[in-house]
């Protein structure tokens, strides 16, 4: 046997890149010490980063004082992100710390390992499709007293602040359709729970990325307001859940079946084994309020206005809406469900304005992202409009155009890039357990402004686009709208 034949040479696998560090990324130039601290704005910090990432790509850092801040904008690895949560990801201990020192009660939002567990089995128990179902005559009352406010502004001739109105539409409709409380600010100009509701985000935002704790040290004639208006919320919080255990009480019924979101989650919490007390069923009372409030009423503002802009698109809701509602005053649940290009329209308007644009995680353990080596106790910021108003991701990505959402729409308007790309409810384990019910608001609104009334004009301050806002949640600035009653 011979010993110079060939030999065979095993495979080589292709060598894998070098993972980066966090530190090593491209970023914005800051100062010493403090880094990009005081170049951040609150009000248009999603807009900052945005506008970083054009300059240096979809994964970037920000430095905050001796803090390292990952930025990332590439959808897929905000998806795995977010699927990697509650076990590789968490909220951020700064969201819990400021949260708590506010007066926020623990609640689903901002749980974190096996207390978010606990929580989400008791949110769900409320939020499956039949319990909303059973909701929706609570809706039906709230849709009409937005209905009689507009009618008395259209035969007033008065422009009407959108963004305030739909703000009370749905503290209205979260109070009642959760709650069963009747909290009626849509026919009260008084001092209302919204009007305390209005100050937590913005003030949770601002205290999040404030250089110093100046609220401790020395507290504004605001910080007292703030922590005056926490404390009335808390009280009205504790007597929902109050007047619903006196409730249940007295029909032990309403634990099999419950007739609001709030006496589902008592019954789930009362549940042997349970471990929920009445300070998370309280936490889970805020949190609805205060998500239920301002991503539904800042969405609907937003869907009007890109509506009012695309007069085509606006005819084409218009006539859906009063073809499905024929004579009905009042649109039924079989009616809303029947709106499908009015869904479209939501969803395309969360696509290009989300109000969550920006969607921060504390790394729990040593990951990789992307190709980079992430430390435990990173906090990654996810930019989350980025690539769902990206050409290379979504074909007419800067175009309003609902019909991209239809089953019938075609492979050329890219349904599924949009909706690979678009995650207005989060993703994973910890998706919006209010989606379902956020749309249904969304849905109704829509049908009674269209069915109802003719928009006369949407405006804004300076004549143009409405102004984006951060205030923890995306809010448009200034829309004004007058209406007229529809001719019979």
């Amino acid at each position: 046997m011979t010993t110079d034949s060939p030999t065979l040479d095993k495979p080589v696998a292709p060598a894998q890149p070098a993972l980066r560090q966090v530190t090593d990324l491209p970023g914005p130039r800051g100062l010493p010490l403090l880094g990009n601290l005081l170049q951040l704005d609150p009000p248009r910090m999603h807009q900052q980063l945005e506008q970083w990432c054009k300059e240096f790509g979809p994964f970037f850092k920000v430095k905050v004082g001796r803090s390292h801040l990952l930025i990332v904008a590439d959808h897929q690895a905000v998806a795995a992100m977010l699927r990697d949560r509650p076990d590789g990801f968490k909220r951020t201990t700064r969201l819990e710390q400021i949260g708590s020192e506010m007066g926020l009660k623990p609640g689903v939002f901002g749980a974190n390992d096996d207390e978010w567990r606990r929580q989400r089995r008791m949110v769900m128990a409320g939020f499956d499709p039949a319990h909303v179902r059973g909701y929706f005559p609570s809706l039906q009352g709230v849709a009409d007293r937005l209905v009689r406010r507009w009618q008395a502004a259209a035969r007033a001739g008065s422009a009407i602040d959108l963004q305030a109105d739909l703000m009370r539409y749905t503290v209205d409709t979260i109070a009642g359709l959760a709650f069963g409380a009747e909290v009626n600010t849509l026919e009260s100009d008084g001092d209302v729970i919204q009007q305390h509701l209005d100050k937590i985000f913005p003030a949770l935002l601002k205290r999040m990325v404030s250089p110093l704790p100046t609220w401790r040290l020395f507290p504004t004639a605001a910080d007292r307001q703030l922590a005056r208006g926490m404390q009335a919320v808390n009280e009205a919080v504790d007597g929902f859940v109050a007047q619903a255990r006196r409730r249940m009480e007295a029909d032990p019924t309403l634990r099999t079946h419950p007739r609001n979101l709030l006496e589902a989650m008592i019954a789930a919490a009362d549940e042997p084994g349970s471990g929920i007390s009445d300070l998370q069923v309280s936490g889970n009372v805020m949190t609805m309020l205060l998500a239920g409030e301002d991503t539904t009423a800042n969405t609907i503002a937003w869907m009007i206005d890109l509506l009012w802009r695309h007069p085509e698109a606006l005819a084409r809701a218009t006539e859906e809406v009063r073809r499905v509602l024929g004579e009905a005053t009042r649109p039924s649940f079989e009616q809303v469900g029947q709106l499908d290009f009015v869904e479209a329209c939501a969803h395309e308007t969360m696509r290009l304005r989300p109000v969550a644009p920006i969607l921060s995680v504390q790394a729990k353990k040593d990951v990789v992202v992307g190709d980079i080596r992430v430390p435990r106790g990173t906090v990654v910021v996810n930019l989350m409009r980025r690539d769902g108003v990206n050409e290379a991701h979504v074909q007419n990505a800067a175009t309003f155009a609902p019909e991209r959402w239809l089953s019938d729409a075609g492979p050329g308007a890219m349904a599924g890039s949009a909706r690979r790309t678009s995650m207005p409810f989060g993703a994973g384990p910890r998706i919006c357990p209010g989606r379902y019910l956020a749309l249904l608001e969304i849905k109704m609104a829509m049908a009674v402004l269209l069915g109802r009334f003719d928009i006369a004009s949407i405006d804004t301050p300076d004549g143009g686009p409405a102004r984006e806002l951060l205030a923890f949640t995306m809010m448009p600035v200034g829309l004004r709208m007058r209406l007229r009653e529809r001719a019979s």
